[in-house]
């Protein structure tokens, strides 16, 4: 699964920027994005085919929802059911979006410590996670729109670490993956696979990311600097 990510500011306007998405966002930068926040999005405006920055609340709420709660255990979306899934097929085939990111975080239990790990791609640039998007009208006429991230199967160096990982887009796959099409299982199965291990890197940060209320650059601090535990092993890659 995915439940925690990285956003900074300057990476979020480098995104809006190369994929011509007018205006720049305001927004400071996030060091440990919860679910259950409002989180930005790129996507094809409804109605219109040019692509916008939006604000979801993370955890999707489908359309024939009753109550907006449902979304609390709906943050993400396996890869492998989207098709499936009634919470998720109709936002699969209509409604897909980017959602950008400069890391994810993903705990490992050693003894009795979970221990945070940050993964980026290489040199650190920013990427996106596959998400889903959905439009829910509550019993008083008010307008939610959430989100889900998609999983898929862990690459080698996630699999130490957890049995998911977050479906990740490279920057240059976006125009087709927002691009409406008919044909689904191709697109599962030519982008929500698992990342290439070699293009990622991974590391031991901050035990200040267990909790969701610290949100700041302490939270990328490696293990040990702030009294965290640590196995010896502060950082791998392949």
């Amino acid at each position: 699964m995915c439940c925690r990510y990285l956003l900074l500011r300057a990476q979020l306007n480098e995104i809006l920027v190369r994929l011509g998405v007018r205006g720049v966002s305001e927004a400071v930068s996030r060091y440990n994005i919860a679910p259950g926040t409002k989180i930005p999005a790129v996507r094809k405006k409804p109605g219109s085919g040019t692509r916008e920055l939006a604000e979801l609340s993370w955890g999707l709420v489908p359309t024939w929802a009753n109550d907006d709660r449902v979304g609390t255990g709906l943050i993400n979306a396996r890869a492998e059911s989207l098709t499936e899934k009634p919470s998720f097929r109709d936002a699969f085939r209509a409604r897909r979006c980017l959602i950008p990111a400069s890391g994810f975080y993903e705990w490992k239990a050693i003894g009795r410590v979970r221990q945070p790990w940050l993964f980026q791609l290489r040199s650190e640039p920013p990427f996106f996670l596959a998400g889903l998007w959905e439009s829910w009208t509550a019993p008083d006429g008010a307008t939610l729109e959430t989100c889900a991230v998609i999983t898929t199967e862990p690459n080698s160096l996630m699999q130490p670490i957890h049995h998911r990982m977050p479906a990740i887009l490279p920057m240059e796959v976006a125009d087709q993956w927002l691009e409406p099409t008919d044909q689904l299982d191709h697109l599962a199965a030519k982008f929500l696979l698992p990342f290439p291990p070699d293009q990622m890197m991974a590391r031991l940060v901050s035990s200040r990311v267990n909790s969701a209320g610290n949100d700041d650059e302490g939270c990328l601090e490696p293990a040990g600097v702030d009294g965290d535990a640590g196995d010896g092993q502060l950082a791998w890659d392949l």
